[in-house]
């Protein structure tokens, strides 16, 4: 009752405190009047960088004008490594003659994404029109930051689509007061990501602009995925990025109440100065993207000759008028029903939605029912346990009903596609240089020490800042006020490098159709969530596609889900029991589950791994449990009374 009141106070607040139309005018006057007008370049082509990986436009372009069957040509490449990922955005950034256009979801304020403002910035004083959309839910948390960039420059906007209470910044009371008024609105969210440079090469994928999707967050870091792609197919994709920028929700970031008010009060702020926490790190990357040489034999040369990619995109009607079947994202559901032979799933929560189901049901019906390999995250590896909470109450039917073979990440793999070459974090970085301070924030480390002793770095210092931050899906929590609820839980073990999770959203579909994309394949991403994916009809890519997610599903990196060896006693009992409750939408308390995750002991009679059909399967594998490696404490309730009451749940988790 008292969360209530304090929602009901707060959009009364809210309402009592919002600016009126002409005080936003004057607020946006003010941001438009101090942009500069300079350039820094007067060449046609604005100073742009070589870059081979804008080459690769001019080849796509050139190969579609000459085919002879009139059908468009395309080159592809896969981004695995987080320090590649960002070292292609930085490098095109810099290739950029006439437009840059981002999109994304989360947008930090951290080394990656400083990094990543300060090279926009500099396209925009050569010259380049730069746009820049962030949802809202996870714009950047620093007013100040947006008001300096509302009036940096002509060249460059930014708007935040689908502001809660015309803000920027929402506070919590917020959150608490849209479960009141406006639950719906406030949970479409733009998930999509994606970047495109001149209407010629773009990018899109699972990652958004915070350290933890470049490998280079010392607690935790998302193995994530993104495409690139060139040729006439990005042209599509700058259409799609233009639908939204021109959406009635994407609002200019200078008309929002809480920047508006500090423009009227004070004008237009300088741009704090970057205190990178590794700035020899920073450095690093800026010299690598202007090295063409390096960009060339890290990323250009391993780019594929492709014919057909397709990028399906909802559209900012979505949020309107509901999802439309067969098109943007929703099209996945009929590139899933193609399926012959194969799928191979890789999602970061396996919280299926009822079509979903329907789709893989169907798929396992058939006289000879293809096979479906599911690449997930394990408790231990989840930024957000509130979501495998949910799965794991479903973890029987997808084993035994949808067949499928699934696999859970672990949080420290063996063999993640993680490169120290370009700064990832690696063994004796310094986290920070108060071990207190260590020992109780790392997610890895155990038990938590009291918040309140928590070291404060003094201005210019550039230890890391310790600090919450609101990772992939998760939402702020009604029960805190300081920080996000959903984070990795402690883990026993501890790594060489940081944890990691799986955020990877693809698809492999009979080794001939690869998609990559933002797609959670979730109630949330079919419902509330704008989405994204590059479908790409290709045996060579689709090939790559699979051996990407097939390393991540090897045994030093996955455990192995499968059912458990049946009790000599009761064992009908006990899947019956789990199975009605299952289907029960308010309770599951049954504690034997009918699957467990093992690990694989290689030895003389099990040379190789298995798979989980094998007669041979529990003598080359070992159980490690539902939760292998958490240290889950009270925690452990959590999990229990969600898997229990929470199927509610899933449509908006």
């Amino acid at each position: 009752m008292r969360l209530l009141l304090a929602a009901a106070l707060a959009v009364s607040a809210s309402a009592c405190s919002t600016l009126g139309p002409q005080q936003r005018d004057q607020a946006a006057a003010l941001a438009v009047a101090a942009r500069d007008a300079s350039l820094d370049c007067e060449r046609a082509d604005r100073c742009a960088e070589p870059s081979p990986l804008r080459d690769l436009a001019g080849e796509a372009f050139a190969e579609t004008a000459s085919a002879p069957d009139g059908q468009p040509r395309h080159r592809a490449l896969i981004l695995d490594g987080g320090g590649d990922a960002l070292l292609a955005r930085i490098n095109l950034m810099r290739s950029a003659t006439r437009r840059i256009d981002l999109q994304t979801y989360i947008f930090d304020k951290d080394d990656s994404a400083r990094l990543v403002i300060d090279e926009l910035l500099a396209a925009a004083r050569r010259g380049v029109k730069v746009r820049v959309l962030i949802d809202q839910l996870s714009a950047i948390a620093d007013v100040e930051i947006l008001a300096a960039l509302a009036g940096a420059h002509e060249n460059l906007q930014l708007r935040i689509y689908n502001p809660t209470f015309g803000l920027a910044k929402p506070n919590y009371l917020h959150y608490a007061a849209s479960v009141v008024c406006c639950f719906r609105r406030f949970n479409q969210r733009m998930h999509n990501k994606l970047l495109v440079i001149d209407d010629a090469v773009g990018i899109s994928g699972g990652r958004n602009y915070q350290d933890d999707y470049y490998d280079w967050d010392g607690e935790y870091n998302f193995r994530d995925r993104d495409v690139l792609v060139a040729g006439p197919v990005v042209r599509e994709m700058e259409r799609n990025f233009a639908a939204y920028w021109n959406d009635r929700r994407s609002v200019p970031v200078e008309r929002l109440d809480d920047v508006a008010r500090l423009l009227l009060a004070a004008g237009v702020p300088e741009l704090p100065p970057a205190q990178p926490a590794r700035p020899d790190r920073v450095g690093q990357m800026r010299e690598a993207a202007a090295d063409a040489a390096l960009v060339e034999e890290r990323l250009a040369r391993h780019a594929m000759p492709v014919g057909q990619v397709r990028y399906l995109a909802d559209v900012p009607r979505k949020h309107r008028e509901g999802p439309v079947e067969g098109k943007g994202a929703a099209g996945l559901a009929g590139l899933l029903a193609q399926a012959r032979e194969e799928v191979l799933l890789q999602t970061p929560y396996l919280v299926l939605s009822d079509s979903a189901v329907e789709i893989f049901r169907g798929l396992r019906q058939r006289a000879e029912p293809p096979r479906v390999v599911a690449s997930t995250n394990s408790l231990a590896a989840t930024d957000n346990a509130i979501v495998y909470a949910l799965s794991y109450k479903y973890k029987r039917r997808n084993v035994r009903e949808l067949g499928f073979d699934l696999f859970e990440y672990k949080p420290f793999p063996e063999d993640p596609p993680v490169d120290p070459a370009l700064g990832a974090w690696q063994p004796g970085d310094p986290e920070t240089q108060d071990p207190e301070v260590a020992r109780s924030e790392l997610p890895g480390a155990g038990s938590s020490g009291p918040r309140a002793k928590r070291a404060r770095p003094e201005p210019g210092d550039n230890r890391r800042r310790v600090r919450d931050k609101l990772r992939t899906e998760s939402r702020p929590s009604l029960l805190s006020t300081s920080a996000p609820a959903n984070r990795p839980l402690p883990v026993r073990a501890q790594g060489k490098r940081p944890r990691m999770g799986l955020h990877a959203k693809s698809l492999v579909i009979d080794r001939r159709i690869g998609v990559v994309g933002t797609h959670n394949f979730d109630p949330r991403s079919e419902t509330y969530n704008t989405e994204a994916v590059v479908v790409i009809e290709d045996e060579a890519f689709a090939a790559a596609l699979a051996a990407s997610i097939e390393r991540d599903i090897a045994p030093g990196n996955s455990w192995t889900v499968a059912p458990r060896a049946r009790p000599p006693v009761l064992s009908g009992l006990n899947y019956s029991m789990g199975k009605v409750l299952e289907r029960s939408p308010v309770l599951d308390l049954w504690p034997w589950r009918y699957a467990t995750n093992y690990v694989f002991q290689p030895g003389p009679e099990c040379p190789a791994p298995l798979p989980r059909r094998d007669p041979r399967f529990h003598q080359c594998y070992v159980a490690v449990g539902d939760f292998p490696e958490v240290s889950l404490g009270p925690r452990s309730i959590l999990t229990r009374m969600l898997t229990a009451f929470g199927a509610g749940l899933v449509p908006i988790l």
